[in-house]
């Protein structure tokens, strides 16, 4: 009896690789940490949206009023006036008069004071009035701050591991509340691009960790963590909407990251990563814990014994002894194509991603609203996204996520302004192809790159993507020379990467490679196979 129980047990047990193939409560679990993680984390990454948004407001008349002026003055003359430039009052006014809509001259001269309609923003904090080049520097700088960020992420996440990376991250953005202490425009430029710099690596080192711990739901990692960075934003334009001060309104975003040091003790990093790095230990520890907490029967005792080398040859990842390099990388022209197509794509997805949400608030009506309405419509897009990806393929619905999102970008500009609905429908639906590329191509690009330097080449990817976003709030520039110009821009870039994805493999349910050496010998078998069946083809005619 003992005899067939013990045969039974051992029939249900399965191999120890199979634990990072079953999606479980384990996983589930880890998801939300660092899918809470990147919640937050949008917030900040967004803030400038609003904390800098434009105000209402209009020039001093020292005559006319004292330090407590109000923006809506009833003297002020009924004529259009150039916010930046003030009404010349009449030679014949006198000092301590009343003043009336009749005592300006049709005169104007420039502006050096100004009175602002609220103080919401930084923009009446710290003076910028007719100073455009100064507020749009504030993102600007903010996504050069992440784009440092990104690629020193990359090299973190391999080196030092995706947990310590995220967590670092995380809690250093809280830096950002010094800029409610700072009236100095300098000062918080400063603060600004710091926290970038310190932040923007969170979102590299969360995505490898849920990618390698994903198993066969890779898909599923990407929308998941594509709805948290939604979820973030669609937050942060309801609380801007009831908390419109500034100070307050960062002070409700930044200090909610400190409570991401407990994630020393909750998150766990990725067994890959563990083995490659010779940690076999902890990685025993954290398969061990992951078999108990998915409920999967596996040999404890064969894990224990297992050492480094019998564990790469379970989880089949590649032995070698010296780390891969950048001169490893340069040396596989496979390798280099493969980048530049990701790196392609990925800034291509943020800079329509990121132009279409920042001229939302352009639209007719609540900027707000309109704001919260262009991150809802991702939604349905990673739906959509994660049922193509999975059903067909990773490479054809990006293809022609791409090409028609460029099709309707360029048709957009050409819609007549009085068709508003026709307008707001080819934008909104715009926005959301692009969702669909924008997660298919980072987790396509996951996917095609091996683990010994996923961490790094996907930082290469975060720069290029966060190149387009730093680019996105510069279309509106384009306006100035003609309004069709930032759509038939995003077109031309949409059509340009739906090409480039020609050149890459299809990833749908091929295992992660783990060594530049891997994918090029990958290569080489794939070539050999075509040669064969086209040998093949060509003796089937000559019969």
């Amino acid at each position: 009896m003992d005899a067939e129980n013990s045969g039974a047990n051992q029939k249900d047990e399965i191999e120890i690789i199979e634990t990072m193939k079953n999606f479980g409560k384990y996983q589930k679990v880890q998801y939300f940490y660092a899918c809470l993680a990147a919640f937050f984390i949008t917030m900040i990454h967004i803030n400038y949206v609003f904390v800098a948004g434009d105000l209402n407001y209009r020039c001093r008349i020292p005559e006319c009023e004292n330090q407590y002026a109000v923006y809506n003055a009833t003297w002020w003359p009924n004529s259009t006036i150039d916010r930046c430039t003030k009404p010349k009052l009449k030679e014949d006014f006198v000092v301590g008069q009343t003043c009336t809509n009749e005592s300006f001259t049709d005169v104007v001269e420039k502006c050096t004071d100004w009175v602002y309609e609220t103080n919401n923003t930084v923009i009446a904090t710290l003076n910028l009035a007719c100073q455009p080049w100064k507020s749009n520097l504030i993102g600007t700088i903010h996504n050069v701050g992440t784009l440092f960020a990104m690629l020193m992420s990359g090299w973190l996440t391999d080196r030092f591991g995706r947990k310590p990376t995220l967590i670092i991250c995380s809690v250093g953005s809280c830096i950002g509340n010094l800029k409610a202490f700072t009236s100095s425009y300098y000062v918080y430029m400063f603060i600004e691009m710091l926290e970038a710099a310190i932040m923007g690596g969170m979102y590299a080192a969360a995505m490898v960790l849920m990618i390698e711990i994903a198993g066969k739901n890779r898909i599923l990692a990407g929308v998941l963590f594509a709805y948290a960075i939604y979820m973030g934003e669609s937050t942060f334009a309801c609380i801007a909407m009831f908390v419109p001060y500034w100070k307050d309104l960062i002070r409700i975003i930044y200090v909610p990251p400190i409570i991401f040091i407990s994630y020393i003790f909750l998150l766990k990093e990725s067994p890959r990563w563990l083995i490659l790095n010779g940690r076999v230990e902890d990685a025993k520890s954290i398969l061990l814990r992951i078999s108990t907490v998915n409920n999967i029967n596996i040999n404890k005792e064969k894990l224990a014994n297992m050492n480094e080398e019998d564990l790469k040859k379970q989880f089949k990842i590649e032995n070698y002894e010296q780390k891969e390099s950048f001169r490893d990388l340069l040396k596989s022209k496979e390798i280099l194509k493969r980048v530049f197509v990701a790196a392609f794509c990925r800034f291509t997805a943020s800079f329509i991603y990121y132009g279409l949400m920042l001229n939302s608030v352009y639209l007719p009506g609540n900027k707000y609203t309109n704001f919260m309405l262009s991150t809802l419509m991702s939604f349905p897009g990673e739906l959509i996204s994660m049922y193509l990806m999975n059903r067909i393929g990773r490479k054809l619905p990006m293809m022609y996520g791409y090409f028609i999102c460029g099709l309707l970008c360029v048709a957009s500009a050409w819609v007549p302004e009085g068709y508003v609905w026709i307008k707001i429908t080819i934008f909104l639906f715009g926005k959301l192809l692009v969702s669909v590329c924008f997660t298919g191509v980072v987790t396509y690009t996951m996917e095609l790159f091996p683990t010994s330097v996923r961490g790094t080449l996907l930082g290469v990817c975060a720069v290029a993507s966060r190149t387009g976003s730093i680019f996105a709030p510069l279309t509106p520039i384009l306006n100035t020379v003609s309004v069709i110009l930032p759509s038939i821009f995003f077109g031309g870039f949409a059509f340009i990467a739906g090409a480039l994805l020609t050149l890459t493999p299809e990833t749908k349910d091929l295992p992660l490679m783990d060594t530049v050496e891997q994918i090029e010998r990958s290569i080489k078998i794939r070539e050999i196979r075509r040669d064969i069946n086209t040998r093949g083809e060509e003796s089937k005619d000559l019969i």
